[in-house]
């Protein structure tokens, strides 16, 4: 018979034996990362650029590590449904999730997020960049920029956009063009970006500010016009197509990112293993040409770089939040 006294310090003692257990396992659960297949949580519906951008690869990723990457598309509330879906998954590598811009401009959009773009995350790496283009339906009789801003001031509010949700690029971009160009549109938002596209190329909205990895299939079949791209500098492979700032708003510069993060709490190493293969992955000859054929620039950003990242960009996209007028919710 185990004496009381000892009885009780062997029971105090098993929190204590269980946590040592627990921490050595961990170093030797993510030297065997990845044993299984990883879930890749997509923010966005299929079609769209995260959605493109992270199919690319993923599938360039899964060949090296030795395990399929599962694409997961979670759309919904402009990127909130599959970060928050990712925020609450186990941390252990097997569930990652790839969004965009929204994971900080849904920051400053609603005030009650079920989670935190900086505390809920692990960041893994920022991937890549690309610009949004100004899209037009070919019912619009317009065919410059200039030429949107002064139909727009004859018909305030009449000419209305589409974009997959309050909080995404498209949302955004188009808010800061309304605001700086001192027009009126009226917002259409979708749940899936082919029913945005649908609409704009039948003429049931006029405008669009989708990504480029999108827009460009549609654009070089004739389905829709491009007025010009939101970025600092023309695109590489829009050339002829020009800039917001170059068009008529001097200074117009917006981007979307896409950046791959774990749950907090996901083991440093497993970081730096998904961080290393995503990176290589970036680095492959046929991915790095796919991706400027798409319009996207790679970055391939450590783990370090993406959280600082992150945390410049959430100032940043409230003060536009806030100059552009969009809705807090």
């Amino acid at each position: 018979m185990i004496p009381k006294r000892l009885a009780v310090r062997a029971r105090h003692a098993w929190p204590t034996v269980l946590m040592c257990a627990m921490a050595a396992a961990l170093p030797a659960a993510a030297q065997h990362y990845p044993s299984r297949p990883i879930r890749l949580i997509v923010a966005f519906a299929p079609g769209g650029s995260v959605d493109l951008v992270a199919r690319l690869v993923a599938q360039k990723a899964g060949a090296l590590f030795g395990q399929t990457v599962v694409i997961d598309n979670r759309p919904g509330a402009g990127g909130r449904l599959g970060a928050e879906m990712a925020a609450q998954a186990t941390p252990d590598g097997y569930t990652i999730h790839i969004t965009s811009a929204s994971l900080v401009v849904n920051a400053a959009i609603y005030r009650n997020l079920p989670y935190d773009p900086v505390k809920s995350f692990a960041p893994v790496t920022l991937l890549a960049s690309t610009q949004n283009a100004l899209a037009a339906t070919p019912a619009l009789p317009v065919k410059s920029v200039a030429d949107l801003i002064a139909l727009a001031k004859q018909q305030p509010g009449r000419i209305n956009y589409g974009s997959t949700g309050v909080g995404t690029s498209g949302h955004l971009t188009m808010e800061m063009f309304r605001s700086q160009a001192g027009i009126q549109l009226t917002h259409v938002p979708y749940k899936v970006i082919g029913q945005t596209y649908t609409d704009l190329f039948a003429g049931r909205v006029a405008l669009f500010f989708p990504t480029l990895p999108g827009a460009l299939p549609h654009y070089r079949g004739g389905k829709m016009r491009l007025l010009a791209v939101s970025g600092a500098k023309r695109s590489t492979v829009l050339p002829a197509v020009p800039t917001l700032a170059e068009a008529t708003l001097p200074g117009f510069e917006a981007s979307t990112w896409y950046p791959v993060l774990a749950p907090a709490g996901t083991p440093r190493a497993v970081v730096n293993t998904l961080n290393r293969a995503l990176v290589d992955a970036l680095k492959a000859a046929d991915i790095a040409k796919r991706l400027d054929e798409m319009g996207v620039e790679p970055a391939g950003s450590t783990p370090a770089q993406l959280a600082a990242h992150i945390k410049a960009e959430l100032p940043k996209w409230a003060e536009v939040v806030k100059l552009s007028g969009a809705a807090v919710h």
